[in-house]
């Protein structure tokens, strides 16, 4: 069975750090592209992030550009999300997502191609 978990979130002062952890269980992260979404209340789930199956190829919402930084350890079936200067509106369920991908440079934000979810991690950034 294919299985995300997350895990780092937390309550965190404006301008501090966290990162957030996505271990794979069930299947290798190999092959697969990563996408970093997350959901505030009241608002549309939105895309932070991707990470292409290589790992080479990255993109980031415009909200989070310069301050959030993704990658994988594939020796250790785990995506990474480095999340630094955060601020109020930082804070949502982050969620990460798989999808196999034939394309090793690329990735998306577009939520309905991933098939695979985590269960989500909280982050609150508040003083």
């Amino acid at each position: 069975q294919l299985q995300l978990v997350e895990s780092g979130g937390g309550l965190v002062q404006p301008g501090g750090s966290l990162r957030l952890s996505c271990a794979a269980s069930g299947f290798s992260l190999d092959n697969y592209a990563i996408g970093w979404f997350r959901q505030a209340p009241g608002k549309d789930r939105e895309g932070v992030s991707c990470l292409s199956r290589s790992g080479g190829s990255t993109n980031y919402a415009d909200s989070v550009k310069g301050r959030f930084t993704t990658s994988r350890d594939n020796a250790k079936n785990t995506v990474y999300l480095q999340m630094n200067n955060l601020k109020p509106e930082d804070t949502a369920v982050y969620y990460c997502a798989a999808v196999l991908s034939l394309l090793p440079t690329t990735c998306t934000m577009r939520s309905p191609f991933y098939r695979s979810w985590g269960q989500g991690t909280q982050v609150t950034v508040s003083s």
